[in-house]
């Protein structure tokens, strides 16, 4: 019998197997707030700690920095990008104008099949909701109200949406964990209040419900980030 090659003992991965694993653990640890903004990211590290080649930890590295999760310094140390707390009263004028516009449009402009597509998303956000999966809830908020500016028909609205969404995955983070990643039931429906209104074509009022949807979430968020200084500041040294 013929002597069996070691390599076919070997796990054969895909192509990029690597770097979808490296990129996919660190960018949910950057959003779950487990690497801490500021905190040091070392190619030599993650090599150890994946046991990979450099090479796909550059690359990992590389789609994280695109989405503006990791930032180079001058003197090329790399950390995870901290937030801007000093701009948040800017990123919170331009989210909330942007969901009260794509929904606008979407009660305006949508289709029959877009309905269903939204639909789905909010199945899936709920489902992430009631099992505590704070990723899922990140995940598929994002991905409804993308899908809501997509019926809007609008692409350039589209795009500034989705990187504004993009861009808050922490932000929204510190919003799940003001309510310990129990979200109450009342905020799951206003996604429901909301596609109802796009399918009633009622315009106005998909307006309201967006601008009021967009207003308790950054309410709470600035409530939850002012406790947090204030609970900081009563720490001993």
């Amino acid at each position: 019998m013929a002597e069996r090659d070691d390599t076919e003992k070997q796990p054969v991965h895909k192509r990029g197997y690597g770097v979808s694993t490296v990129y996919e653990t660190l960018r949910n640890e950057i959003i779950e707030l487990k690497l801490a903004p500021g905190s040091p990211v070392d190619e030599q590290q993650l090599s150890d700690r994946f046991a990979l080649s450099r090479t796909p930890i550059r690359e990992a590295l590389v789609r994280l920095a695109a989405e503006g999760l990791i930032t180079t310094l001058t003197n090329r140390t790399t950390i995870v990008s901290n937030i801007d707390f000093l701009g948040l009263g800017e990123f919170f004028d331009a989210l909330t104008l942007m969901y009260r516009v794509t929904t606008r449009l979407a009660a305006a402009n949508h289709q029959a099949s877009d309905i269903d597509g939204i639909r789905a998303l909010q199945l899936q956000f709920q489902t992430a909701v009631e099992a505590r999966d704070v990723l899922g809830m990140i995940a598929t908020n994002r991905d409804f109200h993308v899908a809501i500016a997509e019926a809007g028909r609008n692409r350039y609205y589209t795009d500034l949406f989705t990187r504004l969404l993009d861009q808050g995955r922490r932000i929204l983070r510190l919003y799940y964990s003001s309510f310990n990643d129990v979200l109450p039931r009342q905020y799951v429906g206003e996604h429901e209040d909301m596609i109802q209104a796009i399918i009633n074509r009622d315009i106005d009022g998909a307006d309201k419900l967006a601008a009021a949807h967009a207003d308790q979430i950054v309410s709470q968020i600035r409530s939850y980030i002012t406790a947090d200084n204030r609970q900081t500041a009563r720490l001993p040294l």
